[in-house]
């Protein structure tokens, strides 16, 4: 899986923007920031989180048809940026009596990530991807300082403005 071509990516900080939400990806040496809309922010938090939904999302739907289809994720590669855009593939396995295959699918990768994220697989940058990007670590630390100190939301706010 990965080789030197690939390297292996964790989500180390989410951050909501004014028009969606930057993920912070990356390895011990590097961090870099992908930027999705509101609602797979919220899904990549959940997963995250563990939250269990009482109904499923758009992301629960797909990786209930991938697992009605027999087909298992293997991993997702985020393999190319251009302007700031970044694309990625889901790679799958799907094995039945006519034998076994690999299928490849291009996807954004916010998608990608919720559903790695979901069955609990690899996330993968291309090396060419990684050394394209901008290091976000010093930005990510003063995130996660900033998250650190903030007094926690209270549901009691609410009331205070009655």
């Amino acid at each position: 899986m990965a080789s030197s071509l690939v390297i292996p990516v964790i989500i180390k900080g989410l951050m909501p923007t004014a028009n969606g939400c930057a993920v912070f990806l990356g390895d011990d040496n590097k961090t870099f920031v992908i930027y999705v809309d509101h609602a797979v922010g919220n899904a990549i938090k959940m997963s995250l989180d563990g939250v269990k939904k009482e109904r499923p999302l758009t992301h629960d739907l797909i990786a209930h048809i991938l697992t009605g289809l027999g087909a298992t994720l293997e991993h997702i590669v985020i393999n190319h940026v251009n302007e700031g855009t970044f694309f990625a593939r889901i790679l799958l396995r799907m094995e039945n009596e006519l034998g076994k295959k690999i299928v490849e699918l291009d996807a954004r990768p916010s998608d990608s990530i919720v559903l790695a994220l979901t069955h609990k697989r690899p996330i993968l940058v291309a090396k060419k991807v990684y050394d394209s990007v901008d290091d976000m670590s010093e930005i990510l630390e003063r995130v996660l300082k900033q998250q650190a100190e903030a007094p926690p939301e209270s549901e009691s706010d609410e009331d205070d403005d009655k």
